[in-house]
């Protein structure tokens, strides 16, 4: 009796399952170890509580302020996974994380199955562990964002559309036949859920996408069986009602600010200083595709001199197009190109199913060990600038995993073992991953809000605790991780503001660049307060050093002051 392969394990429903498993394992760190972060996962955090406080599932806010920038899904699934898992009291953001964990699952399932049906089972599997591993999209696992599930909405639409299309490349589509229709879902549900999390960037994969493949086969014909007749009912039925509701809520202002002002302004201009050179994306991938990097040329050259195969043609129309677009486009984020890393995994997963040239394995090498590097440095930077002594133990598995990531990975493909070396690498990588949320998380320094919370409990301060009247003011470090550790009514506000909160028994926060104004302004009302702990830290929104001194209002409960260590 033989024993069962490798192929055994992963054949049929396991590949895909696996795939999402180790998305998880290398996401799960960043979600369970990283701090709320600012600027944008504390916004869609505080926005998402604020729903659930308020009971209004519709209209987006932010403190008071309209939150009018994307559509709906994210706070929807974020509000049930806390209402599920946690209470919105407990300010934890573990648990707004959960949909960003369950995008990238998908992804790496979505990518798993359809590269089985293309490629082969091993090759499907490959291709979800790799998506699933890079190192951009398990960080935006863990982050309460919308990329890791708009990745998730629309690989899933692009692998339904990918067995059409192989489909039709046999016989004419049939409508209503059975084998096809839950592929005509997948493609309609994918396209639903992308627009309701994030607007028209799953169309902007999508339609490119189909305009290219067309033009290529010079055939048509196979896009009216793609199920029009209700998978656009359906579509309109995911977006529908809510696109409805926010119209009449914000009375047109939603879709104002959203189209109008924020994508009009990213495709017309930089937006938020967030530019970059065209080609950027380009020069960031080996870096984000790490630890699959070591593959990155051979699956470039895969889709180049494979070009003519069906599968290999849908794949790179998947991704130039849409690759092309962000390139041009002046507003530029490192993660808006994950919607095309489903392609490029699935690449290097069929460059896999043949011996991979030499050229290939020696530039692939040495683009992995370049990211190695990169990961290294930044790691013994932040190590260097921010870091205490229990950091140093994680940035060290950090460095040593990346770095045999990078080195066992290379040495058995140049050794013609690509496969082999390409678990080792996401094996390895996974791990430096993980060390690397760990290595952030000891980086005191840039964990301004959470010190700033701690402080004010071990005072009495925190409104929460019901001992001090709330709001808390603070002046300066306007970041959006401190209104949401410390609850939507955080008064942002300057010196002046500060010496009224005190004046009225509240707690204050003041940054050492407002403390002479703010010592005018409390010899005006006449209540000094009473100085309880200093945080000081790095600003990384801003790139500023702050040093933030918490006050306690009269009457509030004597303790010993505190200082968090930074």
């Amino acid at each position: 009796m033989t024993r069962p392969n490798l192929d055994h394990y992963i054949a049929g429903w396991r590949g895909p399952l696996l795939a999402a498993l180790i998305a998880m394992i290398a996401g799960l760190p960043s979600l369970l170890l990283l701090p709320p972060l600012d600027r944008d996962e504390s916004r869609y955090a505080q926005a998402t509580s604020q729903m659930l406080e308020s009971g209004d599932y519709v209209d987006i806010r932010f403190q008071d302020d309209p939150r009018w920038k994307k559509p709906i899904g994210i706070y929807w699934m974020q509000a049930a996974a806390v209402s599920l898992t946690s209470k919105v009291e407990n300010r934890d953001i573990a648990p707004y994380r959960i949909p960003s964990l369950l995008g990238s699952m998908l992804a790496a399932w979505a990518c798993a199955w359809v590269g089985a049906a293309l490629f082969g089972s091993r090759a499907g599997f490959l291709a979800g562990a790799i998506l699933g591993a890079t190192f951009l999209l398990s960080s935006e696992a863990g982050i309460a964002k919308t990329d890791a599930m708009l990745c998730g909405s629309v690989t899933l639409a692009m692998a339904g559309l990918a067995r059409l299309y192989m489909a039709s490349r046999v016989a004419p589509l049939v409508k209503g036949d059975p084998v096809q229709r839950p592929w005509k879902i997948m493609f309609w549900l994918g396209l639903g859920l992308s627009i309701l999390i994030k607007g028209p960037i799953g169309l902007l994969v999508v339609v490119p996408a189909l305009a290219m493949l067309c033009l290529w086969d010079r055939q048509w014909a196979w896009l009216k069986r793609l199920g029009w007749g209700w998978g656009v009912p359906l579509l309109a039925l995911i977006v529908g009602p809510w696109a409805i509701a926010v119209t009449v809520a914000t009375d047109g202002g939603f879709w104002r600010e959203a189209i109008g002002n924020d994508l009009g302004g990213k495709v017309t201009g930089v937006a938020e200083s967030h530019g970059g050179f065209p080609g950027m994306y380009a020069v960031l991938a080996p870096l984000l595709l790490f630890p699959a990097t070591l593959m990155l040329p051979a699956a470039l050259s895969t889709g180049w001199s494979r070009r003519a195969e069906p599968a290999i043609r849908f794949v790179v129309c998947w991704l130039v197009p849409c690759w092309l677009i962000f390139e041009i486009a002046p507003t530029k984020l490192w993660h808006y190109t994950l919607p095309t890393f489903g392609a490029i995994a699935l690449l290097m997963a069929a460059a896999l199913t043949r011996p991979i040239g030499s050229v290939s394995r020696w530039t692939g090498a040495g683009l992995a060990v370049l990211a190695a590097v990169v990961v290294s440095g930044i790691t013994v930077y932040g190590l260097t600038a921010f870091g205490t002594s229990t950091a140093q133990t994680w940035a060290t598995i950090t460095v040593v995993c990346a770095v045999m990531a990078a080195l066992i990975g290379s040495f058995l493909m140049l050794n013609r073992a690509a496969i082999t070396g390409v678990i080792f690498a996401l094996g390895f990588g996974i791990v430096a991953h993980a060390a690397l949320a760990g290595t952030i998380r000891q980086l005191r320094p840039l964990s301004i809000a959470p010190r700033l919370e701690k402080a004010l409990e071990q005072n009495g301060l925190a409104p929460s605790q019901g001992l001090t009247p709330g709001p808390v003011a603070i002046t300066t470090f306007h970041e959006p991780s401190f209104v949401f550790v410390s609850g939507r009514d955080t008064q942002l506000t300057d010196a002046a503001g500060a010496a009224q909160a005190l004046a009225e028994g509240r707690p204050a926060i003041v940054e050492a660049g407002d403390a002479e104004a703010f010592l005018i302004a409390t010899t005006e009302t006449g209540v000094p307060g009473r100085a309880v702990g200093v945080v000081t830290g790095h600003n990384y929104s801003s790139g500023d050093d702050v040093s933030l001194t918490v006050y306690a209002p009269p009457g509030a409960p004597v303790t010993a002051p505190t200082e968090p260590r930074p």
